[in-house]
């Protein structure tokens, strides 16, 4: 890993842990092991930090997500059986910070403009894994479909990281979800 790497890792560590309000130089460099000078030479400001924290979220979630999607691909799952397989995957993740940081990055969004392209990338990612899915299972119109499958696992995985309730229902919300938008 390159101290580039390194320090972007260190970051999203600390918005897990402390939100980007506690985002700290000081923090990010007793993480990272690097020092401040090496920080700002790598980035000048805490929102192109914030970007390229969003970023690297971004490739590395739809590289694992999209190693999962091939790995079941020839297997010609029913939506039943994907929407279980996508239950599955959410109920295996752990309760931490590298859960919670992409959340914090999202509102910072939010807040400001300045990351909101980072923001669209990354959603433009889970839309496009989605589509993927939706197309291999045969659902009709699935970039119509994409945004809201995408806005209900992202708010059912909300609600498991708020609650700590690891239930979310996820495979019987999508199958809902899906069947009622392809009803004629």
């Amino acid at each position: 890993m390159n101290t580039r790497e390194t320090i972007l890792r260190a970051a999203l560590k600390v918005i897990g842990e402390q939100g980007v309000a506690g985002l700290t130089n000081r923090r990010i460099v007793a993480d990272a092991g690097v020092s401040l000078g090496t920080l700002t030479y790598h980035f000048p400001s805490q929102t192109e930090l914030l970007r390229q924290a969003m970023v690297l979220f971004a490739q590395e979630e739809t590289a694992r997500l999209g190693t999962l999607v091939e790995a079941h691909h020839a297997e010609n799952l029913s939506l039943e059986q994907a929407a279980a397989l996508v239950q599955h995957v959410i109920e295996q993740l752990p309760f931490g910070t590298d859960e919670i940081a992409p959340h914090e990055l999202y509102l910072q969004a939010g807040r400001d403009p300045a990351l909101r392209e980072a923001s669209q990338s990354c959603f433009a990612a889970y839309d496009e894994l989605a589509i993927t899915i939706l197309r291999a299972l045969h659902v009709p119109d699935p970039e119509r479909l994409a945004g809201p499958v995408v806005a209900l696992v992202a708010g059912l995985q909300l609600r498991r990281l708020a609650t700590g309730a690891p239930g979310t229902h996820v495979a019987e919300s999508l199958m809902m979800l899906i069947r009622g938008a392809t009803v004629d």
